[in-house]
């Protein structure tokens, strides 16, 4: 989640308006990426929680093509940065240029500040490069130099890596894979609608190009006002912490849910429950979000990698939840 470091004084929507607003996204989002429902309504949830997105899957499933679309739908300023092996923290940041005709130096900005940033293949970059991102995302802000660079508002990252290729990449450490709120996955679309695509290939250059707005980052911000308006009643807040605790005691995984996952689930459940209109939470929308945004947060004892290590971690986090006991 993004760093209270400044203030939101925008006032909330209603629960009703949220959801009218939720829903307009996600049907917008739904022109450029098809048969994708249930992510593309988890992603909308993930960017109205304040959260940052980690997309993982192999190339050409529609990654990009979806956070493009977020942008476009919402209004927001957008930037891609393609991670490599010699990219430096000053490519995302930002640096001081001097200005040699006046002896003085001014900060030129780095793609950061953007409302939303595209890290892509974020796994390629190495680790003072990702840690300087994933700083500036817990953080809300850049400092350099000694003086601090507010962040725009909203703010989103959302990152990708490939799970299959880990050929030359730095995996990202586990308390960096914690500062995303949720880890989705598109995966390849069913075969009628790849079939679609096909025949409306030549009639559409970029499904992208043709989305208008349908909300803004005025009402992004309100809609995350809403969010932490929510009520998250005693009985649910029990019901969340119990189900991390049961990922620590677990006997395949090494290290459960952390606290800010347990925040993270919270915030999400909140998000989730205005899809529905309602002002409060229930265990259905803990359920709802659960598997996004515990799976990767978890470190197993199997010691498997790559995809193999994102289906584990979603079949015992699904476990947990059969075992944990909802509050009725």
């Amino acid at each position: 989640m993004n760093a209270p470091a400044r203030a939101d004084v925008t006032p909330p929507v209603s629960a009703a308006t949220a959801r009218a607003a939720l829903e307009r996204v996600a049907a917008n989002l739904s022109l450029a990426v098809q048969g994708k429902e249930r992510e593309l309504r988890l992603a909308v949830t993930c960017v109205a929680a304040g959260g940052h997105l980690l997309l993982e899957d192999v190339p050409g499933v529609g990654k990009t093509t979806l956070v493009e679309a977020l942008g476009r739908s919402f209004g927001l300023s957008l930037s891609r940065v393609q991670f490599t092996a010699d990219l430096m923290p000053t490519d995302i940041l930002g640096a001081q240029v001097f200005h040699a005709a006046s002896a003085t130096f001014s900060f030129r900005p780095g793609p950061i500040f953007r409302q939303l940033v595209l890290a892509d293949e974020l796994n390629r970059a190495p680790p003072r490069t990702q840690s300087a991102l994933l700083e500036a995302m817990a953080q809300g802000q850049v400092s350099l130099d000694g003086t601090t660079h507010p962040l725009p508002r909203p703010f989103t990252v959302v990152a990708t890596q490939n799970p299959v290729d880990f050929s030359g990449t730095y995996p990202l450490p586990d308390s960096q894979l914690d500062r995303f709120l949720m880890r989705l996955s598109l995966g390849h679309p069913a075969p009628e609608v790849e079939a679609r695509l096909l025949t409306q290939q030549r009639d559409t250059a970029s499904s992208v190009d043709v989305l208008e707005p349908v909300s803004t980052p005025e009402e992004l911000t309100a809609l995350r006002a809403q969010v932490a308006a929510q009520r998250l009643d005693t009985a649910v807040a029990e019901y969340v912490v119990r189900l991390a605790q049961a990922t620590r005691a677990h006997g395949d995984i090494e290290r459960g849910a952390s606290t800010r996952a347990v925040l993270a689930l919270g915030m999400a459940a909140r998000a989730h429950a205005l899809w529905d209109a309602r002002d409060f939470v229930t265990p259905g929308d803990v359920r709802a979000v659960l598997g996004p945004c515990l799976a990767h947060r978890l470190l197993l004892r199997s010691g498997t990698q790559g995809a193999y290590t994102r289906d584990e971690a979603l079949h015992l986090v699904e476990e947990v939840a059969r075992k944990v006991p909802a509050p009725r």
